[in-house]
């Protein structure tokens, strides 16, 4: 079965995206949870250990606090209260801090920090990472989007089930993970980012009534403008002292209610303070990096010791707050949590209430423990754990022997040393285990993923042959007899893995027509991998009457060599953790080296060999898809040196884009040229630039455009560089410094009136080339109309510092394409992997990273009014891949443009090549993910890198599916032309008839 190469490579790519999401679904491990169904009761919790005899009846210790306020400050970074700048950005509370009673700790959150699974940490301060007490999975990101209702064990469900009455207004998040738990609530949406103020005081407009009331005894506070502010413009924004001032008031207010409601022989209050996640120095969050992690607990009550002088806080893990309030407030610890108590908060009980607590939060961790861990008596802590209990119940029998000796307090003392220790490991044992890995899940996919990828490789001599179509022995594979056995095999296999006792696999929860389906398709693919194989070997080509391959067909060029062992260098760095970090080095190596090789080709062209015969230039710029009639003449004197100058040129800008946004880890914290432009008293300088690169841009984009779109085009910039000015990252000479800033939601949809509009007129003009006239200029000239509307919304979308970006990336596209690729006749597979490695280093030179921390989720609300999940992901996705997009799409329009001078099999071969480049990295990543899946950075560094990757190769093979749109079939075009000269000869025998009739 004959296909083209388009259709061949775009099929490919569909089947890999299939494969790889198995590979996610077994690779990112389930969180941990105990095998009990029901969830954690008072009439569950064991005795208190006592030796020598029956044990002692089941006391719980009276609870800590009466009432308790958490105020969780979305993305409040710990230097914000406890850094040089503390006294200047929250006052009153560094005041309680310093002198107040209170505890002050630094509490780690566990990557990846996004603000839904830290909610699940502490039963409320966060939402999954702080309400179950559970470590968030990394796949937790992508429910960050749509948080379900939260049904395992959690803080929230055992104070409703106490009959604690509780109060929220913040994040509706909280909302949905808990509907019907508060009594009362107020949700304000988390993702409309441009809103910094008003979701804020959608908070604080209910406390003055609220905090006077006594029919409440938990009451939540989630304030997001922090964490939106830091998303628009940084942790270093003017904005980020007023805000902090805010929530210091806010502190205030509350701490000064509380404590005028305190009242003598009742339990104390406690008001904690406390951030979900950090915040990056580019204003996001979802990384590893220190700032990000690290958040301030302040713990704010009567019953603690009040402070003398500033303390360093201890480091506390983001988890230990579930335990502690669960306790604190007389409620059992969720079944999930891993954290451990904070011994802090006990100073003031009796040892033996102390005790009591520390051998509570022991058993629950145990339990977890036997739960998820086969050899859990190995565990240290679980053996400390076990001669603490027994310690325990020797101190509480001399207890009730009535000893009151110093050997008791030094014995207790011991006692809660030993249980400390044992929770410490405990906890440590269970955070690093994070969920299993469903290994079958992965062998499936990675088998998957790697039978295509060979089939790919394989096809490589017919898919960038002239005919540019693969021959698939698909009939052949299906009728053979391996075929059929190797069905049968790997049914049985299937079914063994399934039925094993300790499997528990998503591969196996599938339908058996979908199981069936799955493996019939990898046993076809075994069967046509194989005859392709013999197909390629002297023997097989005998059989089916072929020629073998000539290696003269295969000759390599210097920049054939460049371009293959480029491409091999990065995959193979991708199995250092380093090299993964820093890979926007590699790119950047890897594309001045390929513009040196470029400049030797065009000095080879114009100078050494500018007497040679067109034979001998032939021999040394092959070129497999150029007609020879397409040679130019004698270039004319400028042009020689304008393509002299093209890649000195591209160098420069990319040496400049480099100082632009600082990038990747080691360095991430430098100040940048970005930085510097944002600050205020450079907005002039700011605003000069955006206006130079807006006219810039239109002037690159605007020559091949009707006068419509050249109009629309013009509009829209302008639109685009008043919506900036609207938000305030740019100003109008006119403009008044102190004018209140607005959401440009009205100038940012004046510019997608005139996208839609460029758009459409683009679509129109390509269905009339493949539909109606087969044209190949109007073909061409729609294509560049959905690439001028293309950057038209990347302008809108980009930060006003990053337009240079989109300039540079639309000047050197210009230049390459008339004075290099054009000239030099450079065949469609090496301008393809060109324009790949062009858009792999501009997708750096965005400022983008292998962290999630670096994603500008605020584009995502560029002209909305409220959060609309389609929309906000597709804006996303599209700023956060522009440059790849960018340089793809233009690489479409240019195959285009230059039909007339290539081989009708050129947008086969651009296709082919392309899925290549996305094949081969995405198949050795998830192999070396695979084989360091217990690497200390896995959860870091690994695994946000397999999610770009999964990412970009979902989004090639929608370029791909573009490419076989604007492909024709090898004949259509002539039968056509067939069919339209033939009209054109029946219009005046129609005409001739008619005249004789009328005769």
């Amino acid at each position: 079965m004959k296909v083209r190469s388009s259709i061949f490579a775009s099929f490919i790519l569909i089947l890999e995206v299939v494969g790889v999401a198995l590979f996610l679904r077994g690779f990112f491990p389930v969180p941990l949870k105990s095998s009990l169904s029901s969830k954690s009761k008072l009439s569950d919790l064991p005795a208190e250990p006592l030796a020598g005899s029956s044990p002692n009846n089941s006391r719980l210790p009276q609870p800590l606090f009466k009432r308790v306020v958490i105020m969780l400050v979305d993305a409040l970074r710990e230097d914000f209260v406890f850094g040089p700048n503390g006294r200047r950005y929250m006052p009153y509370t560094r005041h309680l801090v310093e002198r107040g009673s209170s505890h002050s700790f630094v509490a780690k959150a566990r990557p990846p920090t996004v603000t839904m699974p830290r909610i699940k940490v502490i039963p409320t301060v966060s939402l999954e990472a702080l309400t179950t007490g559970t470590i968030p999975g990394f796949i937790d990101v992508v429910m960050n989007l749509n948080s379900p209702a939260l049904l395992e064990d959690n803080l929230i469900w055992q104070a409703k089930a106490a009959g604690k009455r509780m109060v929220f207004y913040g994040d509706d998040t909280w909302v949905r993970l808990f509907p019907k738990h508060f009594m009362e609530h107020d949700g304000t949406t988390s993702f409309f980012v441009s809103d910094y103020t008003e979701v804020d005081n959608n908070v604080t407009r209910h406390l003055d009534s609220t905090l006077k009331r006594d029919d409440w005894d938990i009451l939540i506070l989630h304030y997001l403008g922090l964490d939106h502010i830091g998303h628009i413009s940084g942790p270093h924004s003017s904005l980020i002292q007023p805000k902090l001032l805010e929530m210091d008031d806010v502190l205030k207010k509350i701490h000064g209610a509380l404590v005028s409601k305190e009242a003598e022989g009742s339990l104390p209050y406690l008001l904690v303070l406390c951030g979900d996640h950090g915040m990056s120095e580019t204003g996001s969050h979802g990384g590893s990096s220190e700032p990000e992690v690290n958040t301030p607990l302040v713990l704010i009550s009567p019953a603690f010791k009040r402070k003398v002088g500033m303390e360093k806080p201890e480091v506390v893990e983001q988890v230990d707050l579930t335990p502690t309030l669960a306790l604190g407030l007389g409620l059992p610890i969720s079944q999930n949590s891993v954290g451990r108590l904070i011994p802090g908060v006990l100073e003031e009980t009796s040892l033996r209430d102390q005790l009591r607590f520390l051998h509570l939060n022991g058993q629950q961790l145990s339990c977890l423990l036997k739960d998820s861990t086969p050899g859990f008596e190995k565990e240290a802590g679980f053996e400390q754990f076990r001669v603490a209990e027994k310690a325990h119940g020797s101190w509480m029998k001399l207890f009730f022997e009535g000893n009151t000796s110093e050997v008791l307090t030094n014995m207790g003392r011991k006692v809660l040393k030993q249980y400390m220790e044992a929770l410490a490991s405990m906890s440590s044992a269970l955070s690093k285990q994070l969920g299993k890995y469903d290994m079958y899940s992965m062998v499936a996919g990675t088998v998957f993923v790697f039978q295509l990828l060979l089939v790919l490789l394989l096809a490589m001599p017919e898919a960038l042959s002239g005919e540019a179509a693969v021959d698939l022995p698909v009939l052949s594979a299906l009728l053979s007899l391996p075929f059929y056995l190797l069905c049968l095999l790997l049914a049985s296999v299937h079914v063994l893995v399934c039925t094993s006792a300790e499997s528990s696999c998503y591969f196996c929860s599938l339908s058996w027509g979908l199981v069936f389906a799955a493996v019939a398709f990898s046993s076809a693919m075994f069967c046509i991998l194989i005859s392709m194989v013999t197909r390629r070997l002297p023997l097989g080509s005998l059989i089916h009457g072929k020629s073998p391959l000539r290696s003269s067909e295969w000759s390599l060029s210097e920049l054939d060599v460049l371009l293959l062992a480029g491409t091999v260098g990065h995959t193979l760095s991708l199995a250092a953790s380093s090299f993964v970090e820093e890979e926007h080095q590699i790119w950047y190596f890897l594309l001045n080296t390929l513009c040196l090789a470029v400049f030797q080709d065009v000095c080879r062209k114009y100078f050494r060999e500018q007497s040679a015969s067109r034979d001998e230039e032939e021999l040394v710029l092959p070129s497999k898809d150029c007609h020879p009639s397409a040679r130019p003449g004698p270039e004319v004197f400028p042009e020689r040196w304008l393509a002299l100058a093209t890649p000195p040129f591209t160098l420069v800008c990319c040496r400049l884009l480099r100082s632009l946004n600082q990038t990747g880890v080691q360095w991430a914290h430098l100040p940048d040229v970005g930085h510097w432009l944002n600050s205020f008293e450079h907005r002039t300088l700011l605003s000069l630039l955006a206006a130079f690169c807006l006219l810039l841009i239109y002037f690159l984009v605007q020559r091949r455009c009707s006068w419509v779109s050249k109009v629309a085009l013009a509009l829209g910039l302008l639109g685009v560089y008043s919506y900036r000015a609207a938000v305030g990252n740019v100003g109008f000479p006119w403009q008044r410094s102190g004018r209140a800033t607005s959401k440009g939601t009205v100038e940012a949809r004046f510019v997608y009136v005139f996208i839609l509009g460029i758009l459409f007129t683009g679509t129109k003009d390509l269905l009339r080339s493949q539909i109606i006239t087969a044209d190949a200029k109007l073909k061409s000239k729609g294509l560049w109309e959905i690439y001028s509307g293309l950057v038209l919304l990347v302008s809108l979308l980009f930060r006003a510092h990053n337009l240079p970006v989109l300039c540079c990336c639309l000047l050197i596209q210009t230049l390459m394409a008339q004075f290099i690729w054009k000239r030099l006749h450079y065949d469609a597979a090496q301008t393809t992997i060109m324009h790949y490695w062009f858009g792999q280093a501009f997708f750096y030179f965005q400022g983008n990273s292998n962290n999630i921390a670096t994603v500008d989720i605020s584009v995502g609300f560029v002209g909305l009014e409220s959060y609309v999940e389609a929309p906000a992901v597709f804006l996303t996705a599209l700023s956060t891949y522009a440059g790849p997009l960018l340089w793809a799409c233009h690489l479409v329009c240019y195959l285009s443009s230059e039909r007339g001078r290539r081989s009708p099999a050129a947008f086969g071969h651009g296709c082919y090549c392309l899925a290549l480049l996305r094949s081969v990295p995405a198949a050795a990543y998830i192999v070396l993910v695979t084989a360091l899946r217990y690497h200390l950075f896995i959860w870091s560094v690994f695994s946000p890198k397999l999610l770009y990757e999964s990412m970009h190769l979902l989004l090639t093979a929608g370029v791909c599916l573009f490419f076989i749109t604007m492909e024709q079939s090898p004949g259509s075009s002539q039968v056509h032309c067939v069919t339209v000269s033939r009209l054109r000869n029946l219009v005046p025998m129609l005409s001739h008839a008619l005249c004789n009739t009328d005769t």
